[in-house]
């Protein structure tokens, strides 16, 4: 046929049956899907890190400029460190106990 459209058919069926086209369709999703893998770690990071960005984009607008909105987030940190160390320290020291407590139950269920 002259100006026809390449790959038309006399005998091809003008639509796909609607359970044949949901068939495709779900294919198509599920090849997609296993294309694009998100690991949970990397979004979790990737998430973490739009939050800092936000806090500090929100500091930068309190305290007019980067420059000052880096001194505040260096001066909290300065502040949580301590108690970030020590806080460290005592789920430390309780975990040993734990596993202390949980060997010595080991050895007089034996």
């Amino acid at each position: 046929m002259v100006g026809g459209r390449l790959g038309d058919d006399i005998n091809a069926p003008d639509s796909l049956d609607k359970a044949d086209l949901r068939e495709a369709y779900e294919r198509g999703r599920r090849d997609e899907r296993g294309r694009r893998k998100r690991h949970p770690v990397g979004m979790t990071f990737t998430f973490a890190a739009a939050l800092v960005g936000v806090v500090i984009l929100a500091l930068a607008l309190v305290n007019g400029s980067f420059g000052r909105a880096g001194e505040v987030v260096d001066q909290q940190l300065t502040i949580a460190k301590p108690m970030a160390s020590q806080a460290a320290s005592n789920a430390g020291d309780q975990l040993r106990q734990a596993a202390d407590k949980a060997g010595s139950k080991v050895a007089d269920a034996r």
